[in-house]
């Protein structure tokens, strides 16, 4: 919260500002370097409070590699090919040195126990794939924050009921990254002074992705809260993300183009594109993603198989629904 109005000040005088253009949302001149206030903050109340032990150190040493890509991506732009060896370097450093992997299907598909090379490279795509996920959500004034937020405090009071001698000082991570992120979304409503910017998203990514992956495996030896119900829930916790990415991928395959290829077809484009303001956007996407978390929770005991048709089935009405609907006050703009 004291570091955010510096560097909005440092990055005026420095000319280090976000230029709008057809893809982004906003229309002034934005620092995009709050994602350094929100890395300062969560590191050093970590490294001064929490036990490192279990990986967290490995998790820091990943969020060190990840906020100087995210940073030099700020200040000068990097192609996307470095940034994937960033979270290759990232993504090695936790698997290999602190073990952090999921072992189990935990009966999805029939798959119980993975073999090793399967199981690093299936870690390796859930890591990549849910940092990305964060980095792409961050489209408008306070919405990545406000999910990271909503994902992080799940896990943290999950972590902190049922964590023990081998998970439990995970909680110290999420409440750490709470207090980091509380701090920046408090310049970052609408209408933003700052952006969060790939220095945030990436590191915020990174942190969603072991604490997923944690709190899967928390599920397979602790056997709480959920026992082998977890990847349905980590996937229903991690709904709005998990949803947009790969929604905006298929969209654009199907269209012929590259998933990588930016447009304005994410979930909060169709959202304002109905009519909404940015505030009622955010809003809107915040409480459907705790909306899913409680379903989740609640219907655990169905099972996996059920848990993930549900999910799928919900994630194709909503998708239609963004795809046909439109407000009235948008039509009148169009054709205006």
């Amino acid at each position: 919260m004291f570091a955010v109005p510096s560097i909005i000040y440092i990055a005026h005088l420095k000319n280090m500002l976000d230029t709008p253009n057809v893809r982004t949302v906003h229309e002034s001149l934005t620092p995009r370097l709050g994602g350094v206030a929100v890395f300062a903050g969560f590191m050093s109340a970590l490294t001064i409070f929490a036990d490192l032990s279990n990986g967290i150190q490995q998790l820091l040493a990943g969020c060190i590699v990840l906020f100087f890509v995210g940073l030099k991506d700020d200040l000068v732009s990097i192609s996307v090919s470095k940034k994937f060896v960033g979270q290759l370097l990232a993504t090695g450093i936790v698997m290999i040195m602190a073990d952090v992997r999921l072992t189990s299907f935990q009966g999805i598909l029939g798959i119980h126990e993975l073999p090793v090379g399967i199981s690093y490279a299936f870690t390796f795509l859930v890591i990549v794939g849910i940092t990305n996920a964060i980095n792409l959500i961050d489209g408008l004034d306070g919405l990545a924050g406000s999910i990271v937020l909503i994902i992080v405090s799940t896990f943290g009071y999950y972590f902190m009921r049922y964590g023990g001698a081998s998970y439990g000082n995970y909680v110290f991570v999420s409440v750490c990254l709470i207090g980091g992120m509380l701090g920046f979304l408090r310049y970052n409503f609408h209408r933003a002074t700052i952006f969060m910017g790939d220095t945030g998203s990436l590191v915020c990514g990174f942190i969603v992705s072991v604490l997923t992956i944690q709190f899967i495996e928390m599920g397979l030896k602790v056997g709480q809260p959920f026992g082998s119900s977890a990847p349905s829930v980590a996937a229903g916790i991690l709904f709005v993300p998990l949803f947009d990415t790969l929604r905006v991928f298929i969209v654009r395959m199907m269209a012929g183009r590259s998933p990588f290829a930016p447009d304005k077809n994410h979930v909060h484009h169709r959202i304002l594109a109905m009519g909404f303001q940015q505030i009622s956007t955010v809003m809107l996407l915040g409480l459907l993603n705790l909306v899913v978390i409680l379903f989740v929770i609640n219907f655990a005991d169905l099972g996996n198989t059920v848990l993930i048709g549900a999910l799928v089935g919900f994630s194709l009405l909503l998708s239609v629904f963004l795809g046909v609907y439109r407000s009235r006050s948008a039509e009148q703009r169009v054709a205006s």
